[in-house]
């Protein structure tokens, strides 16, 4: 137990308990315990402890209060429930694509699909300085948003969580604007329509929209994409159908220009968008090897993916087996990793190789240079004799014009079978920044997605 002030606990998620805005710990039937009212330190942990028959340790080790410290209603088996189940891992659980209640409407903002009395956001607290930690972000209650004319009431659904929004907690220089301390962390969304004063949606359409760490959010319709009312896999829209999805494929087609029997390289290949590169790659007729971390994701890569190879960046003489896999030289490094993965394949880069860079998630928490000498001479050196392209790039400002055309084509891979995805869904909005944490440090296996709603 961490005491500071009044922020007296902290769980493993991230978020602290205790706060000025959340004063009461334990709440149920009216009953309120509070340091407020004379409670003594560590006392709401016993008696919630024995509530849920868990230790304390337990009890302080996950999330199982909602965002006003209180044990939610019928909150005992379900706050077990994710007791005995690890965050990184919970069994995954797929939202139905029509929601109860939420028939019948046109739009016109009559009518209100069973919306909460309060808005759970989380808002940017502090700039991390390295990795984000419990202080970076603070979940707070507001109220839910009143649709004006000319807007709908959405309900995030489902939240991405993507490397990109490290640097958006930064107010360092990049090419979007950081986001300001205090308001509400940016990040794509998967929403249902409560309320509808635009024309083309009505009420209890599924829509992708960019709605935030937040239950609820409002918007005018520009920027959204409908996915109607009954969509199969709605969270794949995040995923394989979304941005990740495009960024393998534009990156790979449009910078990465593969031929049939070029050797690729992919980092990250057991992530979203490296296991899309790796498949586009076969099927276009690459020889392509991964590079994943573990040898539980080494296997997937190669098993269900169907990559050539897999090359497990953590073992021992990593890059004496990265040589033996491409012995013929890579003619295609899709680039998402960087550090010690880059130091191992750049000797093994042939003429005109191809570079497409669309991250660096070991340096998103650096916060200084990396050790060794510098090897920015020896890098331009290759691009010049080799005639190497190395290009970054920023998917929608660079490629969004073609997403018409990828998702026509995405979709049809995935219908056949010809892609496979790997999603993990995480539960509960409260366990966003823990699994943020572990996304940075490499714990995510697939896609990770929280879903916000039951």
């Amino acid at each position: 137990m961490q005491t500071q002030g009044r922020n007296i606990v902290t769980l493993r998620s991230g978020v602290p308990l205790f706060e000025p805005r959340a004063l009461a710990f334990v709440q149920t039937r009216g009953q309120v315990s509070s340091p407020e009212r004379g409670l003594p330190e560590g006392h709401a942990v016993e008696w919630a402890a024995r509530t849920l028959n868990v230790t304390t340790d337990q009890a302080l080790s996950t999330w199982f209060f909602d965002g006003a410290g209180r044990v939610a209603p019928g909150s005992a088996s379900s706050a077990r429930h994710r007791l005995t189940h690890s965050p990184r891992a919970p069994p995954a659980r797929r939202l139905p694509s029509r929601l109860p209640n939420d028939a019948g409407s046109n739009g016109g903002g009559a009518h209100m699909a069973e919306l909460s009395s309060s808005n759970r956001t989380f808002v940017l607290a502090e700039r991390p300085k390295g990795e984000p930690d419990a202080n970076t972000l603070r979940l707070v209650a507001v109220d839910v948003p009143t649709p004006g004319k000319g807007q709908l009431l959405l309900r995030n659904r489902y939240l991405s969580l993507d490397p990109y929004m490290r640097g958006r907690m930064s107010a360092a220089p990049s090419y979007a604007p950081p986001v300001e301390l205090g308001a509400v962390m940016v990040g794509g969304t998967v929403a249902t329509v409560e309320t509808s004063d635009v024309p083309g949606f009505s009420v209890g359409d599924w829509v992708v929209a960019f709605g935030g760490w937040q239950d609820y959010v409002l918007s005018d319709g520009k920027g959204l994409i409908n996915l109607g009312p009954n969509p199969e896999n709605p969270s794949w829209a995040l995923g394989v159908l979304g941005m990740p999805g495009l960024t393998a494929w534009a990156g790979l087609t449009q910078i990465g220009r593969p031929q049939a029997g070029e050797t690729l390289v992919v980092a990250g290949a057991s992530g979203p968008v490296g296991a899309t590169v790796g498949q586009i790659g076969k099927l276009l007729g690459c020889h392509v090897v991964g590079i994943a971390g573990g040898s539980k994701k080494c296997g997937h890569v190669v098993d269900t993916l169907g990559f050539d190879a897999c090359i497990d960046y953590k073992a021992d003489g990593f890059a004496d087996a990265l040589k033996a896999a491409v012995p013929s030289g890579i003619d295609i490094y899709f680039e998402n990793v960087g550090g010690a993965v880059l130091d191992a394949v750049l000797p093994r880069l042939n003429t005109s190789a191809r570079i497409p860079v669309c991250g660096l998630i070991s340096q998103y928490n650096a916060t200084s240079l990396p050790p060794g000498p510098d090897r920015l001479n020896l890098l331009m050196g290759m691009i010049l004799r080799k005639r190497m392209t190395l290009r970054g790039f920023i998917v929608f400002d660079d490629f969004g014009h073609l997403y018409g055309e990828f998702s026509k084509k995405m979709t049809e891979w995935v219908k056949n079978g010809d892609i496979q995805y790997r999603e993990e869904v995480i539960s509960g909005l409260e366990q966003a920044p823990a699994a943020f944490i572990g996304l940075l440090r490499g714990e995510a296996f697939g896609k990770r997605v929280i879903a916000l709603t039951p």
